[in-house]
C-alpha cells in the first residue's frame, strides 16, 4: 500500500460560509452572479461528467489527447520529483501524467472534497504502491500552504479552470502559485484556446440540453443549503461570446418577473422578466496571452503542447 496522508487547511463550516458570502456579494449586486464553484455538488458533479462526453464538449477530449500523447516529454521537461495538483478531484487525469514519472517521489493532491481525495488515494494505492500520496483539502484560490517534498517541483492545473478566473483573479492566482515555487520549479497548466465561436457556443448549449441543467443546478444548490425558494423551471440557459473579453459567459435569465427570497442571509432577490444571473465566465486564451500572464509573475513558457487539432494546450511555465 502507498503511504497515504491526508491534511485539512479548510475549517468544516468554511464551504458553507464561502456560499452565504458570494450569495449575498452576487445577488444583491447588479449585475447579479453566482461563481460557478457551486455547480459542483454531487449532482453537478454527476451532469459535469456527462458534459464531458457529449460530442460538442471537445475540451476534456483534446486535453486527454495531449496528456496521453505527450506525458513522457512532459515528464522530462519538468525533471519533477514533487507533482502538486490544484483541484484534482478523483486524480483521474493525470493517470497518464503519473505513469510517466516513474521516479516521483510525492503526490500532493488538492480538492476541497476530503471524499474525493480519499477515493483517489485508494486508487493510487493500487496503481503505485511504492508513491507516498499527501492530500491537502484545500481551496487553491486562498492561500495554500503545501508539504514539504523533493525538487523540482512541478505544479499541474489541467482542464481549462483557469479560465473561469477573470484577469485580476488569475493574476492573484498565478501570484500565489509562483510564491510555492522556488527557480528551477514549474507549472503545467492547461488552457483552452480562442477558436470559431460557433464551436464555443455549442461546447456550453449543447443540443441535449445537459449543460442547461448543469447551469440551473447552481440554484438547486442555493435553495438547499440556504433555504432559498428559486424555481429553477422559470429560468433559461444562456451561453454567449463576449469577443471583447475573449470568453464565453454562461447564464440563468428570468422568464418572468419574480422574487426569490433567501432567509438563511436575510436576503430578497427582485427579478425583473429578461433579468440574467451570470453563472460563469471561461476564457479562451492565444498562446501570447498566456505567456504574458505567466511571465508577469516570473514564470517563462518552454514548452507547449497541443492536440492534433490545435483546440487545447498544456504550457510548461518554468521559474527562472
Amino acid at each position: 500500500m502507498s503511504p497515504f496522508r491526508i491534511t485539512r487547511t479548510l475549517p468544516e463550516d468554511a464551504s458553507r460560509a464561502a456560499l452565504r458570502a458570494d450569495v449575498v456579494a452576487g445577488l444583491a449586486d447588479r449585475p447579479r452572479s453566482l461563481p460557478p464553484r457551486w455547480f459542483y455538488d454531487a449532482r453537478g458533479s454527476e451532469l459535469f461528467d456527462r458534459i464531458t462526453r457529449l460530442p460538442e464538449y471537445y475540451p476534456t477530449r483534446a486535453e486527454a489527447e495531449i496528456l496521453t500523447d505527450r506525458a513522457g516529454e512532459i515528464a522530462r521537461a519538468s525533471g519533477a520529483r514533487t507533482l502538486v495538483e490544484l483541484g484534482s478531484g478523483s486524480s483521474e487525469k493525470t493517470h497518464h501524467l503519473l505513469d510517466a514519472m516513474p521516479d516521483l517521489a510525492l503526490y500532493v493532491p488538492v480538492d476541497v472534497s476530503e471524499s474525493a481525495l480519499r477515493g483517489a488515494g485508494r486508487e493510487l494505492s493500487g496503481r503505485r504502491p511504492e508513491l507516498d500520496v499527501h492530500a491537502v483539502v484545500a481551496d487553491f484560490t486562498g492561500r495554500l500552504e503545501l508539504p514539504e517534498g523533493p525538487g523540482p517541483r512541478l505544479v499541474a492545473f489541467l482542464g481549462g479552470t483557469i479560465g473561469n478566473l477573470e484577469p485580476a483573479e488569475r493574476e492573484r492566482f498565478l501570484r500565489s502559485v509562483r510564491e510555492l515555487l522556488s527557480p528551477g520549479d514549474a507549472l503545467l497548466l492547461g488552457t483552452d484556446l480562442v477558436k470559431d465561436e460557433r464551436v464555443l457556443v455549442r461546447a456550453y448549449d449543447d443540443a441535449a440540453g445537459v449543460t442547461a441543467e448543469f447551469n440551473r443546478n447552481v440554484l438547486r444548490v442555493v435553495n438547499r443549503e440556504l433555504s432559498a425558494d428559486f424555481r429553477p423551471e422559470l429560468f433559461d440557459h444562456v451561453a454567449v461570446w463576449d469577443p471583447a473579453a475573449e470568453w464565453i459567459e454562461m447564464r440563468l435569465r428570468s422568464r418572468e418577473a419574480q422574487t426569490v427570497k433567501i432567509p438563511t442571509v436575510d436576503l430578497v432577490v427582485d427579478l425583473a422578466e429578461g433579468e440574467e444571473v451570470r453563472t460563469e465566465v471561461s476564457a479562451k486564451f492565444r498562446p501570447e496571452r498566456v505567456r504574458e500572464e505567466l511571465g508577469a509573475v516570473g514564470m517563462e513558457v518552454t514548452h507547449w503542447w497541443t492536440d492534433r487539432e490545435g483546440r487545447f494546450a498544456l504550457s510548461l511555465g518554468v521559474v527562472r
